[in-house]
């Protein structure tokens, strides 16, 4: 398929861990954002979570903004989880979600019992056309296994489209793919080491993502290690398709999942953004070499274990040399909006450190999302300066809307640990 046979429908899906970032994604041009309730998802034990009091107003949130809420519930259920999650369905079913993210069968049947939109997760591992049809009967879009490559998926895509297999809803099945974020070292995600040293268990949301340190393999008799290019030796680059996306949506990829419920606001915005340019790049015919380029270094920017093109490619994976993040800037709290005006567009900062003339400043809050941008000129009380110390009060033009007490951040190149 060449480009001009790609459909402009193509959705940009966005994680929403918080506020900020819920309202930074929708500000990028998400036409979509995934979140998670409570303690049945895969993101729960993040520092990023929303709970069910929030449901009514994250999708108030999403209405305004003109985008879609799918509530992701996609965690192993006991018996004993199973009241909850009719509770959170029909929470959901109530405030008119748009979709459920979900892999257990007693979840799927009570949302298409409350006459909810299914999404089936990645966790099911669907990897070919006769699981894919069997599930079709249940869902309206079905998150393909990580470990598919592009050819495998086109495979699928066709077979859809030559049966005219459909959903539920009478739509032609539709097929979602991860293409931006951390990529897990086991089957889609389905793992089982924090189980086994912490009593946490991965698939019901609480990793520990232990597989993230670093270790030495050693030979016990011998004493002998086990020589490797690094000590993270369980821990992949995350995936960035943003250089070969033209071809994953050439494969029939509908939805592009950008994963990271757990990170943090300028990253959704960052990755959004980024990812929203490129399709409709793609679209227009303006994709290519020299517009990648510029927005790969946004991506190497905020948190990433390193970019790579996980499995699409069929190349061989990347894994992270370091621990943590590989980003090149990071943000240092320097303060707190204390006053906006809205008619001048002119944010008064306390300031928490030094802030000077020229800093590349981000500003976030739960209603403002994330504005960033540049210090042309800062001003005192006695007029312009060019810096601020701690306690100073100071006034500066912003790019977008802010509000009392949003924290304010400089933005730095990051120093490589010696």
């Amino acid at each position: 398929m060449g480009a001009n046979r790609i459909s402009s429908g193509v959705e940009v899906l966005s994680p929403a861990g918080c506020y900020p970032s819920l309202q930074a994604a929708i500000d990028a041009g998400a036409d979509a954002v995934y979140f998670g309730l409570a303690q049945l998802n895969m993101r729960a034990r993040s520092r990023r979570s929303f709970h069910l009091k929030d449901l009514e107003t994250i999708m108030e949130r999403c209405r305004e903004g003109g985008i879609k809420g799918y509530l992701t519930l996609n965690t192993l259920l006991y018996d004993h989880d199973l009241k909850l999650c009719y509770k959170l369905l029909a929470e959901a079913a109530k405030h008119r979600v748009d979709a459920v993210i979900a892999s257990d069968m007693a979840c799927i049947l009570e949302a298409r019992e409350l006459g909810l939109e299914v999404h089936l997760s990645t966790q099911l591992s669907v990897s070919n056309y006769e699981s894919f049809k069997f599930y079709a009967q249940y869902c309206d879009r079905i998150v393909l296994a990580r470990e598919l490559n592009l050819s495998l998926i086109r495979g699928i895509r066709e077979q859809v489209l030559n049966e005219e297999l459909r959903g539920p809803d009478g739509r032609i099945v539709e097929i979602e793919a991860f293409a931006h974020g951390a990529l897990c070292i086991a089957v889609s995600g389905r793992c089982g080491m924090s189980l086994y040293t912490d009593n946490a268990s991965a698939n019901r949301g609480a990793c520990v993502q232990n597989c993230r340190m670093e270790y030495e393999v050693v030979d016990k008799e011998s004493g002998a290690k086990l020589v490797v290019d690094n000590e993270f030796i369980m821990s992949p680059n995350d995936i960035s398709t943003i250089e070969f996306l033209d071809q994953v949506l050439e494969a029939g990829v509908m939805t592009l999942k950008i994963e990271g419920r757990g990170r943090s606001p300028e990253y959704v915005k960052t990755v959004t953004q980024a990812y929203r340019r490129a399709v409709d790049a793609v679209i227009d015919g303006s994709y290519g070499p020299a517009f990648v380029e510029d927005l790969l270094e946004g991506l190497k920017a905020v948190y990433n274990r390193g970019l790579s093109s996980g499995y699409y490619l069929g190349r061989e994976q990347g894994w992270s040399g370091t621990y943590g993040s590989q980003a090149t800037r990071q943000k240092i709290y320097k303060g707190v909006v204390s006053h906006y005006y809205d008619k001048l567009g002119v944010a008064e900062i306390t300031a928490a450190g030094l802030v000077s003339s020229g800093d590349e400043y981000t500003i976030i809050g739960n209603a403002t999302g994330v504005v960033d941008g540049v210090i042309d000129e800062m001003r005192l009380d006695d007029g312009p300066v060019e810096t601020a110390q701690s306690k100073d009060v100071f006034s500066i033009k912003v790019s977008g809307r802010v509000r009392k007490n949003d924290r304010f951040y400089v933005m730095a190149p990051v120093v490589e640990k010696v």
